[in-house]
């Protein structure tokens, strides 16, 4: 049984980084990129977080070093990316909207588990999770010259923070790991998607004149 949740949340995880990938190779397209920024843009957006929270928390190898597969991932996403933007017909506006909430809830509770896995705190856990789930977006935005989303209004890493703190919580109440980790990514999930849907978003900060 644990092997087979194992698999599912491995090839959910390959899942997730070819739905950032794909974020940034639209990004490259925007601004007219070859196809090395192509590439580029997909794989800061798809492994950097991933690989800023390895970096701080002092994992014995950075996990798209350890598993290479990621890296072919990003690479087909960049290149088949590429020819899907172009189709004439394209997928509804909300599959990747939906398909980014959920690779934004795994990658949280995966980074958060993978924190506490190392010795952190809940707190650096919380924290190592949202920077797992948006640091490869916001290195993406400023290679883009561009203000990164999460800095903005838009609800993106609150949902981070609330899945962190779900995951970690539950898990502090003594629930099983697999719960735990159901709870925090649908606490992320269900936010995001309600952001989406109902536009919501956080106050702004503004220094009026």
């Amino acid at each position: 049984m644990q092997s087979l949740v194992d698999a599912v949340f491995y090839w959910s995880d390959l899942f997730g980084t070819a739905v950032f990938a794909f974020s940034g190779v639209l990004v490259a397209g925007r601004l007219r990129m070859d196809g090395f920024g192509v590439i580029v843009l997909a794989a800061v957006t798809a492994i950097g977080g991933g690989t800023i929270r390895d970096l701080i928390i002092g994992a014995e190898q950075v996990f798209w070093v350890a598993d290479p597969t990621y890296l072919w991932v990003i690479l087909a996403t960049a290149l088949l990316g590429q020819y899907i933007a172009r189709l004439p017909r394209r997928l509804p506006w909300y599959i990747l909207p939906l398909a980014d909430a959920f690779g934004l809830a795994l990658f949280t509770v995966i980074g958060t588990e993978k924190a506490l896995a190392h010795g952190t705190s809940g707190m650096v856990a919380v924290v190592m999770g949202v920077i797992t789930g948006v640091a490869g977006g916001m290195i993406r935005d400023v290679l883009a010259r561009e203000v990164p989303m999460v800095l903005q209004r838009e609800i993106y890493a609150t949902a981070c923070i609330l899945g962190g703190i779900l995951y970690t919580g539950t898990l502090a109440l003594g629930v099983t790991p697999l719960l735990a980790t159901l709870a925090g990514m649908l606490g992320t999930f269900v936010l995001r998607v309600a952001a989406i849907r109902w536009h919501l978003s956080l106050p702004a900060f503004s220094l009026g004149r």
